[in-house]
C-alpha cells in the first residue's frame, strides 16, 4: 500500500497538468449525470442514510490537509479538493486506481459545484465511479484469462 508522502508527489504530479493524466476531461456533475446514473433518490432519513452507509463497500485510510481530503486502500486513490472557482464553490475529486506495482493510475475526475455540491451528491457519485472501475477492470481481467 502506497504511503501518505508517496500519495502526495502524485497528487502533485496530477495537479500540474490535469490535461497530460486525463485527456478525457473533467465530468461535470448535473442534473443529466444524476438521472443517468440513477443517483437522484432522496436517502434523507436516518434509515436510508444506514442503508447508503452499507453500501459503501469501500474502506480507507484518511489524510486531511487544508487543501484536501485524501482517501487510499490497496486498490484506489482518491483526493476530495474544495475549491472556489469564479466565486463557486466546487469539489474536485480526482480517482485514481493503484497497479500492482503500487502506483496511482487517474481514471476519472469529476467536479461538482452549485446545488451539486454537496458531501451527500460527492459521495454517491464517488461510490458509483468506484464501483464502475472495480466492473471495468474485473471485465479487462476476464478478457486476459479467456485468452490466457
Amino acid at each position: 500500500m502506497l504511503n501518505p508522502v508517496k500519495l502526495e508527489q502524485t497528487y502533485c504530479e496530477f495537479m500540474k497538468n490535469l490535461r497530460r493524466w486525463l485527456p478525457d476531461g473533467i465530468i461535470d456533475v448535473d442534473l443529466f449525470l444524476l438521472r443517468d446514473f440513477d443517483l437522484l433518490q432522496e436517502d434523507d432519513d436516518e434509515e436510508n442514510a444506514k442503508i447508503l452507509q452499507s453500501q459503501f463497500p469501500f474502506y480507507f485510510h484518511v489524510v486531511e490537509t487544508s487543501d484536501k481530503v485524501t482517501l487510499f486502500n490497496n486498490q484506489f486513490a482518491v483526493w476530495i479538493v474544495p475549491k472556489v472557482i469564479q466565486g463557486v464553490p466546487t469539489t474536485l475529486t480526482l480517482i485514481s486506481l493503484i497497479d500492482p506495482e503500487n502506483e496511482p493510475k487517474l481514471e476519472i475526475v469529476f467536479t461538482t459545484s452549485g446545488i451539486y455540491n454537496s458531501p451527500k451528491i460527492v459521495l454517491k457519485v464517488l461510490r458509483h465511479f468506484l464501483t464502475e472501475v472495480i466492473d471495468t477492470e474485473a471485465v479487462i481481467e476476464s478478457f486476459g484469462r479467456a485468452e490466457g
